[in-house]
């Protein structure tokens, strides 16, 4: 038998990977917008999804940007995340037969654009008016159903149009979330690092490489992060955007999604009134990073610096529900392997709490 040599040897892997083709990030690169739709060569009736807040801050003027490019341009107006809102979405998309659709705004308008025109197959552009979560770039979506949020795969924007002019006015609250949700890529990183060596999963160490590094750009800078600095704007966009394409790379949010998002997700469960996101993440980041014995305070240091909440009191949610939400992070995507899997019991999740000082 002729043993063949390696390099005629064919290699049976196959990756592929969505990515945006154009992102602008600055100031006044709204006034853009029609020129880069053309620019990808969009055609015929486009539809705006907005809030009533981003309507006023930036839908109204993308409207009248877009007319003044010849395009036949239609806003129409969600106050959720939900089903209801996503089918009102496509029913706008259908009826008007929108050729590209549009999401001007923070989480809620974003995310319903993005997936209401991943279902009716209509390309996409983002146009965040807050930098307050890597959902801006990535290929998920964040829906309620029920009483639960869900995440749900949907395609990458066209392009990515984050006006820094904007952004920087926006409450600064916000910004800071956007810097948790960035940092939190550090034990989201780790968590896959851990899948790969234990349940043998793919992992792209280009994807986590860039998220890492990300994140510790954000760490480093995390004191030239100011309210209404148009400067601190940028950074955190080009953050959000670089965390979004790690996960286009990766082709799922493993890059920035660890055990840190199940632990918010298990509080947005269990709280009356959850705090942002990113806020939730980044008190996550530092108690998933205690467990993988890495630099959590210093991770707790940049956060305070950048006035993101790093307590219990300070999320104003009670102590009692940091543990509780400990206790069922495993049971948020069980299928996704973490520090967290095995499970804590009310002892050790108290005690992990305390530790950080998370909780008094």
């Amino acid at each position: 038998m002729v043993k063949k040599h390696p390099s005629t040897q064919f290699i049976d892997k196959s990756k592929s990977m969505e990515l945006p083709r154009h992102v602008a990030i600055g100031h006044d690169v709204l006034n853009d917008i029609g020129e880069i739709s053309r620019a990808l060569h969009f055609r015929g009736p486009a539809l705006i999804v907005v809030d009533k807040t981003t309507k006023r801050i930036a839908g109204n003027r993308v409207e009248k940007l877009l007319v003044s490019e010849n395009y036949d341009a239609h806003q129409v107006t969600i106050d959720e995340a939900d089903l209801i809102n996503m089918e009102k979405v496509k029913q706008e998309i259908l009826e008007i037969k929108a050729k590209f659709v549009l999401g001007v705004g923070g989480g809620r308008p974003i995310d319903m654009a993005k997936l209401a025109s991943f279902e009716t197959k209509k390309p996409f552009i983002s146009v965040p008016t807050a930098a307050s979560h890597d959902g801006i770039v990535s290929g998920q979506a964040s829906i309620r159903n029920k009483k639960h949020k869900i995440s749900s795969k949907t395609h990458s924007p066209f392009a990515v149009v984050a006006d820094t002019k904007i952004i920087a006015k926006s409450p600064y609250r916000l910004l800071a979330a956007g810097c948790g949700d960035v940092i939190s890529n550090l034990t989201a990183v780790k968590d896959w690092d851990m899948a790969k060596k234990f349940r043998n999963e793919y992992f792209s160490s280009s994807a986590a490489m860039l998220s890492e590094l990300t994140a510790k750009v954000l760490l480093k800078s995390a004191g030239m992060i100011k309210p209404r600095l148009e400067e601190s704007s940028w950074l955190v966009a080009k953050a959000l955007v670089s965390s979004g394409v790690a996960m286009c790379i990766a082709g799922s949010s493993r890059p920035a999604s660890g055990s840190e998002h199940m632990f918010s997700h298990a509080l947005e469960r269990l709280a009356p009134k959850p705090a942002l996101h990113g806020e939730q993440c980044a008190v996550g980041t530092i108690l998933m990073m205690y467990l993988h014995g890495g630099d959590w305070s210093g991770i707790r240091s940049a956060l305070e610096k950048i006035k993101v909440p790093v307590t219990a009191k300070a999320l104003k949610i009670e102590e009692s529900l940091i543990v509780e939400a400990l206790t069922i992070t495993h049971t948020i995507r069980p299928e996704r392997y973490s520090i967290m899997s095995g499970g804590l019991t009310y002892e050790a999740a108290e005690d992990l709490a305390i530790q950080t000082g998370v909780i008094s």
